[in-house]
């Protein structure tokens, strides 16, 4: 190999874990400048790499001469059952493992794909795409297109050949890292999830928090789910949680737990990001978020002939243990203490007075107005009697 196609500098920053960067994207973007510094004549570099997600099926990162930043997109699944996705060249790696070249420069080369006719128009002379095999038994995939005269050189190959398992690891590591995030965000919550990962992971691991928590449940859940099928009660709590838990998760809160039809969540204030106030603030904005997206979705369903879905919100404001409970085997991040259970009493209080929400007089203090007093209530469980509000 010429000595301007000695990679050796590349695959020994590639080997000792691309340590000048800490982001997927940025390992491509230096990539593509080490080997374009080493005379490689690349135009357009992809990585491609499928995701454990509850919505986002696979990621891609793309890079072009020239292009400073590296751009990321993410595929849905749905958009992997379609023929933009089945009929590409990264299906078929993914599915067979093996690499593909097109030698776009030539007038008899295959066009089996759509993109190389997008490719050539653009100029380019040579595409190949090949495959990341991750231990696991995975196959991610990564591309690399020239303009130049000919394609790329035989020995240009070779350099790209040379580098792909050290790219393979590196890949690997960020896709299993994403993964872990993925995962802990979508099962334990953004806020546990961080601190699992940083290693509370022991039983007793935990911070006292002052938080605004936040409890809802849907009304007559069993004789909902009596009168309908398992797979359409599923769907109803699919889409009572998107109004409630997405109203929460959208305004800033962290949703803890799902509990059989109820969600538990809390807004916390901290030193370092929101105060009471702005605490309080962001229940009320969600509170609203959550009214508005059950009243689309009773009008949605009674426009289908099924009764509207009654619910119940509690707010409140106090100081609760957050960390991890459970057995040594089997533990959870969730909030205790007894704000937590004076919120679901809260929330249990909206039956009794024949409203949907209802906020202690913690919470509503912080506030600058629309609620009304439903006087003091003896909570069950609770010594004190606590005025709650709910909305004018």
């Amino acid at each position: 190999m010429s000595k301007s196609l000695d990679v050796q500098s590349v695959l020994d920053w590639l080997m000792d874990g691309a340590k000048s960067v800490h982001a997927p994207q940025d390992v491509l973007l230096e990539l593509c400048q080490r080997l374009t510094d080493c005379g490689l004549p690349i135009y357009r570099a992809a990585v491609f790499v499928t995701t454990l997600h509850p919505n986002v099926a696979g990621r891609g990162f793309f890079w072009r001469q020239g292009w400073t930043e590296v751009e990321v997109g993410e595929a849905s699944y749905e958009m992997m059952k379609s023929d933009l996705y089945l009929k590409n060249p990264i299906y078929r790696v993914f599915r067979d493992g093996e690499p593909i070249r097109r030698r776009l420069g030539d007038a008899d080369c295959a066009m089996d794909y759509p993109i190389l006719e997008d490719l050539r128009g653009e100029g380019v002379t040579d595409y190949v795409i090949h495959p990341l095999d991750f231990i696991n038994g995975e196959i991610h995939a990564a591309s690399y297109t020239t303009t130049q005269e000919g394609g790329f050189t035989e020995a240009e190959i070779e350099a790209l050949e040379i580098l792909r398992p050290a790219l393979t690891r590196i890949a690997e590591i960020y896709a299993l890292t994403r993964t872990a995030r993925n995962l802990l965000d979508a099962y334990l919550g953004h806020q546990s999830g961080e601190k699992v990962l940083k290693g509370q992971i022991q039983r007793g691991d935990g911070q006292d928090v002052h938080a605004v928590i936040w409890f809802c449940d849907l009304r007559s859940s069993t004789p909902l789910a009596n009168s309908m099928s398992r797979e359409a009660f599923l769907a109803l709590l699919n889409d009572y949680f998107e109004c409630m838990a997405g109203a929460v998760l959208d305004g800033g809160g962290e949703v803890l737990r799902f509990i059989g039809d109820a969600v538990l969540a809390i807004f916390p204030v901290s030193k370092d990001g929101a105060t009471a106030a702005e605490a309080c603030a962001k229940a009320e904005a969600a509170v609203a978020d959550a009214v508005a997206r059950m009243d689309v979705l009773n009008v949605k369903r009674q426009g289908f002939g099924y009764p509207p879905l009654g619910y119940g919100i509690g707010l409140h404001l106090g100081d609760v243990t957050y960390g991890n409970i459970g057995t040594q085997e089997r533990i959870e991040f969730t909030v205790i203490g007894a704000a937590a259970n004076e919120a679901a009493r809260i929330e249990s209080m909206c039956k009794t007075l024949g409203v949907s929400v209802l906020a202690s007089d913690q919470v509503v203090e912080h506030l600058s107005g629309g609620w009304h007093s439903m006087g003091a209530q003896e909570l069950r469980g609770v010594r004190d009697k606590i005025e709650v509000f709910t909305p004018d």
